[in-house]
């Protein structure tokens, strides 16, 4: 049996049960796939099942303004993808519908190749194969590939193989890529796991070269790249005659378009400190905040691009997950 046929059939018989695989609107799957960069299933469902109620069609969404979309975004963290999400919204909406075609796709606002070949064999059967994180390593392991994943020659050689692997399941009632892709995906989310993959049930542990030579642990192989940074962040929370003061973080930095309270190094004598060092961690550095109470008779000069706000109103604002943490100190 090919792999591609053993790959398909293991799918119809454990692949996942998701709500966005019971449709082919290119709306609601193309939205999915948004949500699940880097973010696990069980947490983006309700995001995903959210977003659907609120904006019923992409239309909507287009017409929500970017505070909107971020407030619903709220937890999920890499926030250019929430900025992405409306921005390629207004550019769907402008082309008079979803693209069908892979470059068509391609063109949305934070999509890259593995979104597109998702989006597109899923709600349109264009014959494009998905090679993503669960890919690299069930093609890895079972062909024995040592080339780094995370280099150009990798790459290129890991989608040629995935793309091959893919034509012959074209020719099955019109949607064969998706479900190749989906099967894929699921194989190596449930099976062919990162650590301690179900080697022993696998359907592919004949031809397994990775389990023939031990090298299970040692594959897919993925080279060094980036040193983690640290940042120390100090936050005054200012509670002056039932109102506080919040920015909106600029352009270029982390958490770009949210909100947060007043972020200095000159700490007020008469602060009281709520907690010291809480740990944050994001994809390349590690945050270190310091977080402060201080209530002051009258509101203190703060730099122009702050805003006063009522305390009951924080919630209409679009707040990195680091800020909720701390702001849960203010109730204790």
């Amino acid at each position: 049996m090919s792999f591609t046929t053993t790959i398909l059939r293991w799918f119809q018989e454990n692949g996942r049960s998701l709500p966005w695989r019971e449709t082919r609107d290119s709306y609601a799957i193309w939205l999915s796939e948004i949500i699940l960069q880097q973010t696990r299933i069980e947490q983006g469902k309700p995001y995903w099942e959210r977003f659907l109620r609120r904006w019923h069609t992409v239309e909507e969404l287009a017409a929500a303004s970017e505070d909107e979309v971020l407030r619903e975004w709220q937890g999920l963290g890499y926030y250019s993808r929430a900025r992405n999400l409306h921005y390629a919204a207004k550019q769907i909406v402008a082309m008079g519908g979803f693209p069908t075609t892979l470059e068509g796709i391609k063109s949305l606002k934070g999509i890259g190749d593995y979104t597109a070949a998702a989006i597109g064999s899923i709600a349109f059967n264009i014959p494009a194969a998905v090679v993503d994180g669960n890919v690299y390593r069930v093609l890895a392991r079972h062909y024995g590939i040592d080339t780094p994943i995370n280099t150009s020659g990798g790459k290129k050689e890991f989608t040629a193989l995935a793309q091959e692997l893919l034509l012959p399941a074209l020719d099955r009632e019109g949607m064969g890529a998706g479900l190749f892709n989906q099967a894929m995906m699921d194989f190596g989310a449930i099976q062919c796991t990162p650590s301690s993959p179900l080697c022993t049930t696998c359907p592919l542990q004949e031809t397994c070269v990775a389990l023939r030579e031990g090298r299970i642990e040692q594959l897919p192989v993925k080279r060094k790249t980036l040193k983690i940074k640290e940042r120390h962040l100090t936050y005054i929370y200012i509670r002056c005659k039932g109102m506080t003061a919040i920015h909106r973080r600029p352009e270029g930095d982390i958490w770009q378009g949210l909100y947060e309270p007043w972020l200095t190094e000159a700490v007020p004598s008469e602060a009281v400190m709520l907690c010291h060092n809480v740990k944050h961690v994001l994809t390349h550095r590690i945050l270190y905040a310091d977080f402060f109470l201080w209530e002051p008779e009258e509101r203190p000069v703060l730099p122009d691009d702050y805003i006063w706000i009522h305390e009951g109103d924080i919630d209409q604002y679009g707040i990195p997950r680091l800020i909720e943490i701390l702001f849960k100190e203010l109730d204790r």
